[in-house]
């Protein structure tokens, strides 16, 4: 089942690279076993092109590697199980610096809904984090603070209703119920941010789409009324 759980996390990771959405070593993706409590994650500062599944990590909820002999894990780890600790639902979580999206992280801008694409995705507007205090940079917890603002930033709302956010003066992250769709949703918000930024160069007062209208695109893909694509058959 471990072997698995690390060949999610490495199809996963491999997504990135694929998509144009990290480049040398930066970026991570990880997947979590609920029931174990144990989560593979990409090692530290391994290139993509040399990645293999059996060098991902395991790691359980309180940051221990779980095998004796393993590469270290991501410098982002602690942000990942934070995540995982504060979502129970959430199966997978992927970080990258996407030109785009890592530009509105950068600014400290959130990512209004200018269109339907925008809310096949999101069911909201993607939200950016607050800024760090010296004392959270400086200290042990760093990763694990980045985590925090992420929660923070979510303010409550459904994860998987609003699968990222933008870490401020840092770059995205996003989840999902699995890795894949973790993912998936990181490719998403790339796009999503590409299209903002060529929508606000067109009209710097562009307003936010009607929430009728996004409402209907989110719920057509997501939730109990989910009405999208094929019937599952099995």
């Amino acid at each position: 089942m471990l072997t698995e759980l690390k060949r999610e996390a490495y199809e996963a990771n491999l997504t990135l690279p694929r998509h144009g959405l990290v480049h040398l070593t930066f970026g991570n993706a990880s997947a979590i076993d609920r029931r174990r409590g144990i989560f593979a994650i990409k090692p530290s500062g391994i290139a993509y092109a040399d990645l293999r599944p059996a060098d991902l990590v395991l790691v359980d909820l309180d940051g221990k590697s779980v095998e004796k002999k393993s590469l270290k894990p991501s410098s982002d780890t602690d942000t990942h199980r934070r995540l995982f600790l504060a979502f129970p639902t959430v199966g997978g979580v992927v970080h990258t610096h996407s030109s785009c999206a890592t530009a509105f992280a950068q600014a400290g801008r959130s990512i209004p809904v200018f269109g339907t694409t925008h809310a096949d995705y999101f069911a909201d507007a993607i939200p950016f984090t607050r800024k760090l205090t010296r004392k959270e940079i400086n200290g042990e917890g760093y990763q694990w603070a980045i985590g925090d603002s992420i929660v923070e930033s979510l303010q409550g709302r459904d994860p998987l209703a609003l699968r990222g956010t933008l870490v401020n003066g840092h770059a995205p992250f996003t989840w999902g119920q699995t890795a894949a769709d973790a993912a998936e949703v990181a490719v998403a918000l790339e796009w999503i941010a590409h299209l903002a930024i060529l929508s606000l160069q067109l009209a710097p007062r562009l307003a936010p789409i009607d929430p009728t209208l996004s409402s209907r695109h989110f719920l057509r893909k997501h939730g109990p009324t989910a009405h999208y694509g094929q019937p599952d058959l099995a």
